[in-house]
């Protein structure tokens, strides 16, 4: 490459053996994303089309869900293109854009979860006062905050990254993510400032939050009756796997790209998808068998006139 082409272009150089196994990545990446797309999909419509499922709890469900579809449509179709390319690369607008959408559609995710606490929190502690509280206007405010508040401060953030000049072209994952940081020629103190704030304010406290409200249904449940428990459970319980699954993998992706720790390349990749797989692929799963009105629709569905027998 000449020299403005390096300036251009960013190489992807997390692939392992892409070469060798390019046909095997590209079906099963594939498969992937097409389960993906359909699995999410398919609830979120049957929470769009019964009427008995236009409650706050599964609208906040439906939003997780398309959520997760916007997230892994910024990162699979790119990859599967690099897994039939003989040169993994893309334009440093591209990484740019693929390296916000993924963080804000990641912050969403947090502040998604933490809205599903709340509305956890109220029928559960407040039952009486479910109604009056969560309203259709507190649900659509709710779900603005949750996708504008990130838009607004990774536009900022992205506005300064790409202010910054690039000393280095090759980044070590397979997608664009916060490691476009260490191709800068000066680490940007004000990147570094805006960076931790938005991790405050959009993943630690959502966090804190969550944990707080799942704290105070557990005690309210504890000196309840094993009914009001056994409700709890099978409303709460999928927002905690998928809360604890997505945090940890999140803080393991910021953490060891800010500290610039040295895995072994296979690792790093295998590590890498965690945060674009378990998410997406599992959620609508953990939702379908788990909540009992969206698992009885998802089985007319799909049995139709046998439902008896299914």
């Amino acid at each position: 490459m000449d020299e403005e082409l390096n300036v251009t272009y960013l190489t992807l150089d997390g692939h392992v053996e892409v070469s060798k196994y390019r046909y095997l990545y590209f079906m099963t990446f594939l498969l992937v994303y097409v389960l993906i797309l359909c699995s999410n999909c398919t609830v979120v419509y049957l929470i769009w089309k019964k009427t008995d499922l236009h409650e706050p709890m599964y609208v906040f469900i439906a939003a997780l869900l398309l959520n997760s579809v916007l997230l892994s449509t910024n990162i699979y179709p790119k990859l599967l293109l690099d897994f039939l390319s003989d040169t993994q690369v893309i334009s440093h607008q591209a990484c740019l854009l693929q390296y916000s959408l993924i963080y804000l559609l990641g912050s969403s995710e947090f502040l998604l979860l933490a809205t599903m606490a709340y509305d956890r929190y109220v029928s559960i502690c407040k039952p009486l006062h479910y109604q009056s509280i969560m309203r259709r206007t507190t649900v659509c405010v709710f779900l603005a905050a949750a996708w504008l508040l990130p838009a607004c401060q990774q536009a900022g953030l992205s506005t300064l990254s790409a202010q910054q000049k690039l000393c280095s072209f090759t980044l070590k994952f397979i997608f664009c993510n916060n490691s476009i940081y260490q191709l800068f020629c000066v680490t940007s103190r004000a990147i570094t400032v805006v960076g931790l704030f938005i991790l405050l304010n959009v993943v630690i406290v959502p966090v804190i939050f969550i944990v707080f409200t799942y704290t105070r249904i557990l005690l309210i449940c504890y000196r309840s009756s094993a009914d009001v428990r056994r409700k709890a459970a099978h409303t709460c319980l999928p927002h905690l796997l998928v809360l604890s699954n997505y945090f940890c993998l999140f803080m393991y992706e910021v953490i060891t790209v800010r500290l610039n720790y040295e895995f072994p390349k296979t690792a790093r990749l295998i590590m890498s998808l965690q945060l674009v797989l378990y998410n997406p692929l599992f959620n609508p799963f953990i939702y379908g068998l788990k909540m009992k009105k969206i698992h009885k629709h998802l089985k007319r569905l799909f049995c139709q006139d046998k439902v008896t027998r299914c």
